[in-house]
């Protein structure tokens, strides 16, 4: 079985959309947690398996292409399929008095904590990824109700080139079904103190496109 160690293109960048215009294009699903490994073996639509080892810390993107045969007409790239993320906004505390913005900032990594949910800071926004239904993470934002923060859920996608590859990792490959934060409950409960929000803080938010995401 040929092994692909590389991503050549994207379906998305503009080039490839024109040279892939009239072509066959096979498609391989992965779910968001197998899309953050670098080894695995994917089966495409039309049922054929396509082992790949990528170098280390690479970052598959939806639409990244393994290969292109132009004599065939044909292209092999990746579909992924990513869950939304919860993405707090904390911009309008930055006209709070710091004691304020402490107060705040740490009630809410009290309340993410409490859930023993991931969370990934960037800039003034909290980004964490949706380990339990929908409606539980809803349910607890609402019954905190924390002043000076709104909150939305996002799709995957249009989070991503707002995040580093670490940061990807960290939102979409640590959550998985068999990850233990699926282990601890499957509705909120009570507060306790012992936990809290992790993230990697940056000072400004850079979005790149897939030129930026990918490690050759």
């Amino acid at each position: 079985m040929k092994i692909y160690t590389e991503i050549i293109g994207n379906l998305n960048a503009p080039q490839w959309k024109e040279k892939t215009r009239n072509a066959e294009i096979e498609l391989i699903d992965l779910d968001q947690w197998t899309a953050q490994k670098s080894r695995f073996v994917g089966r495409s639509r039309l049922d054929n398996e396509y082992a790949v080892a990528l170098k280390r810390h690479s970052q598959l993107l939806d639409g990244d292409v393994l290969e292109f045969l132009p004599e065939q007409n044909k292209v092999v790239a990746i579909r992924i399929q990513l869950n939304e993320v919860l993405v707090a906004d904390l911009s309008t505390l930055a006209r709070e008095k710091p004691e304020t913005i402490i107060h705040i900032a740490v009630e809410l990594g009290h309340a993410i904590g409490n859930q023993h949910w991931p969370a990934v800071v960037k800039g003034t926004r909290v980004y964490v990824p949706l380990t339990v239904d929908k409606k539980v993470m809803d349910s607890v934002m609402r019954t905190h109700h924390i002043e000076e923060i709104t909150y939305s859920f996002q799709p995957g996608e249009q989070v991503i080139p707002y995040l580093a590859p670490h940061e990807i990792r960290r939102l979409f490959g640590g959550t998985g079904p068999d990850s233990d934060v699926h282990h601890h409950h499957a509705d909120a409960h009570p507060p306790h103190a012992h936990e809290h929000a992790t993230g990697h803080n940056q000072e400004t938010e850079h979005p790149h496109g897939h030129e930026y995401a990918h490690i050759h």
